[in-house]
């Protein structure tokens, strides 16, 4: 196995992407723009239509504008202090859980968190196409939001995911405001891409 060190990384795409994957960042800074409710259910749209296991789609979502502010706040206070601190000022907050069994047949659904995470991935592009940014935490206390938002035992939060339109980074503090300027990097494919046996 390679050391850290040695894993090659870079900043440049290799191949030709669809513009929103190579626009996609998770920032930090978020303008107090308001998102139109269109524009949101948009984004729950894109989820919609993710594969999923036995076509199970066990997605569910809650979500939060600062419209709402009791639930805005509960959903903002589930999150590690250091989330906090920025993602108070998203206009979108939004807690994605896995329904943890198939509904067809009662089944363990083994692939939901996956699945769940697909329909995010498509929500993230549909999201940069409207000229929004996603940042997914799982800096999150589980069993916090499991409570105050009265989760039941058959669904599993996954992720939180803070949504918004672009802010400067000028609003961040100085590291946050370094992480959000600098160069995406990204594993070259050489690192997890294979076309021999291990």
């Amino acid at each position: 196995m390679q050391a850290p060190s040695e894993i090659q990384r870079s900043t440049e795409i290799a191949h030709t992407l669809l513009p929103e994957l190579e626009k996609r960042r998770s920032k930090r800074a978020f303008s107090d723009t308001t998102v139109p409710e269109e524009t949101i259910r948009s984004l729950f749209e894109a989820a919609r239509w993710a594969p999923s296991s036995m076509n199970s789609q066990p997605w569910v979502y809650v979500y939060a504008t600062k419209n709402q502010p009791a639930l805005y706040n509960t959903l903002l206070n589930a999150l590690n202090d250091s989330n906090k601190v920025w993602a108070q000022h998203a206009p979108v907050l939004v807690a994605s859980l896995a329904r943890k069994n198939h509904l067809s047949n009662g089944a363990v659904n083994g692939s939901a968190r996956y699945d769940v995470g697909a329909a995010n991935a498509l929500l993230s592009v549909q999201a940069t196409h409207a000229g929004l940014v996603v940042h997914q935490m799982g800096g999150y206390n589980k069993q916090v939001l499991i409570e105050t938002l009265n989760i039941p035992e058959s669904l599993e939060p996954v992720v939180v995911l803070a949504i918004g339109y672009p802010g400067k980074p000028e609003s961040l503090n100085d590291n946050l405001k370094a992480r959000e300027t600098a160069p995406r990097e990204r594993f070259t494919q050489e690192f997890f891409v294979h076309t021999k046996t291990f």
